[in-house]
């Protein structure tokens, strides 16, 4: 969004700068032939003298363009990012999100528990697909707030007796550690806690907490807002709910009304123990007569059977130097949320130094090889190619068709469709168009990048078969159509197992049918298409010639001291430090062993690697989740673990095969045959 003082200073700009006209001085229609030296002295003058218009034109565009992106910078907001501008008293409506714990990993409505329901009735907010998929079912609540005006012991509601299965589902779900999660201007509320001298930050409150062998809740809420004045010079954002209308303050007669921005949303917990008698006559939000001291150290309403339980909630408003562009910061800091830079750059200098000196060595003397055997006449090669072994003896069977070639394309495929997705999404991570401002556009983001990559999948999975088969179109079809249907298919069969796991579990983590229809109509209409246009530019392209020819008869491949199946696995571990020792025994295998059959080798060699995350993943679920309580949340994380083992291995796979291919087919071509 630009203001309008800043299309006045480009248009400024734009006469202030000298643009040349279209001239064309070397053109003169009344030149004689005695005039042509002289025409063609000032041909080379004139282009002299347009190169170096040309040149300082350039640096104006750039610098135009900058200007612009500068410009841009400052007035443009994210989608969903906007500032919401609220006058003193202006309403302030909390919303509510599911419960959450880290000891089961399933999510459960807010009204699933005996809360106090909103007097307008419970209503669900619009959500994206990204939201319904991580679990997120956003409600209103009967909290509300006034901008900028502070209020304290303000009653909410009374509950009717706990019922013995309520008093058991709430007993549980303090067992369960849960957490209430509220949102105040698309700001989860965060608390503060002291540990060991350090302050940390977490989103939500718990719903109770076990004090030996009673259990209480918290049913007084202390809210802190931190608010900021609006800036006038941005914009004024009129409307309420999650939608907003942004309109230029310039000109506006109401733009100097004061107004604030929430920058900051704090809530402490406690409980509190109220007076039986004073609520009798009290309706939603009216004051409790006694003053409340929420001190969160101390606990006093304990959870009783066939007792109501009572609820208030206190606010009050700071005003804050925190600018409106900075609110999220204090929730990138939690812990768990920083990005550990130094052990990632740790482990790509290693991985990337043990690489590059395994690359040297092998190009060396592979390189070393190949000058040896050019040197030589064509009788000497005959005869050194019948004494000496190595990877030059396959080269009649090093481009074999492997078996089940429809399969490793179809893998190929899909991991180019994954790694691409991975990519892309990083890609606009970083540029900010994924910001948790922006709840679910990460999940939803992936969805559409894979769909949009079907076409990338379909192209190269296509042209591989067609490389493999010589150049032939046959049976093209049909590995488009199982490159669309392989990796869905296994995730929607995934999903759907541990959906039937969340719907006996009556968890807003369960996809919905309705969302299960969205997403098989979004498979078939547009990833599947796309990837079948993929398909059909990959049997249109040309295919990729191989260098040399393949024999009739397959060399006989000897015994190996090591079976191929070991070395494979044995390369998954590449990632923790050992590739040097294991690509050198794979390499050995591949090209000292007379072996040319490599092409599920160069696959599942790199794509092995996911085997040692998920061993990792169970054993990080035995001597870490040891507090994951119940089968179903053991399942749920398996199934997730499983479902994210095999994108990595297609993706790791198919770029351990494209090197692979690459490689092979750029040493092959550097030997002279006949």
């Amino acid at each position: 969004m630009i203001s309008l003082s800043s299309s006045l200073s480009y248009a400024s700009l734009l006469s202030a700068l000298p643009l040349p006209e279209l001239q064309f001085p070397h053109l003169d229609v009344s030149a004689t032939a005695a005039d042509i030296p002289l025409a063609e002295g000032k041909v080379r003058s004139a282009k002299k003298t347009e190169k170096m218009e040309s040149f300082r034109n350039v640096k104006i565009w750039v610098l135009l363009i900058f200007v612009a992106f500068v410009q841009l910078g400052q007035g443009f907001y994210l989608p969903g990012s906007y500032p919401h501008k609220y006058g003193i008293g202006d309403y302030l409506n909390m919303k509510v999100n599911s419960l959450t714990s880290i000891d089961t990993e399933i999510p459960f409505s807010y009204y699933s528990l005996p809360f106090c329901p909103p007097k307008e009735g419970i209503k669900d907010s619009a959500e994206n697909l990204g939201e319904l998929l991580m679990g997120d079912r956003i409600e209103n609540s009967p909290y509300r707030f006034k901008m900028y005006t502070n209020e304290s012991d303000i009653f909410l509601c009374q509950t009717k007796p706990l019922s013995a299965e309520e008093f058991k589902l709430l007993k549980k779900r303090i067992d369960e550690m849960y957490q209430v999660n509220v949102i105040l201007d698309n700001l989860p509320a965060i608390r503060y806690t002291k540990k060991d001298g350090f302050m940390l930050r977490w989103t939500g409150y718990p719903v109770g907490v076990k004090v030996q062998d009673a259990y209480y809740v918290f049913n007084h809420l202390k809210f802190m807002v931190l608010v900021h004045k609006y800036e006038d010079n941005v914009a004024r954002v009129m409307g309420t709910g999650d939608a907003a209308e942004v309109i230029p303050t310039i000109g506006n007669a109401g733009s100097n009304v004061p107004g604030y921005m929430v920058v900051g949303f704090e809530v402490v917990p406690c409980s509190f123990q109220h007076n039986a008698d004073l609520l009798k006559n009290l309706n939603m939000y009216d004051k409790y007569p006694n003053p409340i001291n929420c001190d969160p150290g101390m606990v006093a309403m304990a959870i009783k059977e066939n007792e109501p339980l009572a609820f208030t909630y206190e606010v009050t408003f700071v005003e804050s130097d925190i600018k409106w562009p900075s609110r999220w910061d204090a929730y990138l800091k939690m812990e768990g949320s920083k990005v550990h830079w130094f052990s990632i750059l740790n482990s790509l200098m290693v991985i990337t130094f043990l690489a590059g000196i395994v690359l040297v060595i092998f190009l060396r003397t592979v390189r070393r090889d190949l000058t040896r055997y050019e040197e030589l006449d064509k009788e000497a090669q005959a005869q050194m190619n019948e004494e000496l072994s190595g990877w030059k003896l396959v080269v009649g069977d090093v481009f074999r068709a492997p078996t089940n070639p429809s399969l490793l394309c179809v893998m190929v495929g899909d991991g180019v469709q994954i790694l691409g997705m991975a990519v892309v999404t990083i890609l606009f991570a970083a540029l900010g168009f994924m910001s948790p401002a922006s709840r679910g556009t990460l999940i939803t983001g992936m969805l559409f990048f894979y769909m949009i990559l079907g076409i990338a999948a379909g192209y190269v999975a296509v042209r591989l078969w067609r490389t493999i088969l010589g150049g032939a179109n046959k049976g093209w079809f049909s590995v488009a159509w199982r490159v669309a249907c392989f990796f869905p298919g296994i995730s929607f069969l995934i999903l759907t197992t541990l959906n039937f796991l969340l719907w006996g579990s009556m968890s807003t983590g369960a996809i919905p049918f309705s969302l299960f229809v969205v997403l098989i109509l979004l498979w078939f209409c547009i990833s599947v298409p796309l990837t079948l246009v993929g398909g059909f530019f990959g049997a249109r392209a040309p295919h990729i010639e191989y260098p040399v020819r393949t024999n009739q008869i397959p060399r006989e491949i000897p015994a190996q001291k090591y079976p191929s199946w070991l070395l494979v696995l044995g390369a998954g571990t590449l990632p923790f430090g050992t590739l040097f020792i294991e690509l050198f025994f794979i390499m050995s295998s591949i090209w000292m062993g007379r072996d040319w059959r490599w092409w599920w080798k160069s696959f599942f060699a790199s794509g092995s690697v996911a085997i040692y995350i998920f061993l990792y993943s169970v054993n990080y679920l035995i001597f870490d989740l040891k507090s994951l309580s119940g089968p179903v949340s053991a399942t749920l994380y398996l199934g997730y673990s499983l479902f994210m083992v095999l994108a990595i291995m297609l993706a790791t796979g198919t770029v351990g095969f494209l090197s692979s291919f690459w490689f092979v087919h750029y040493l092959f071509s550097s030997v002279k045959l006949d």
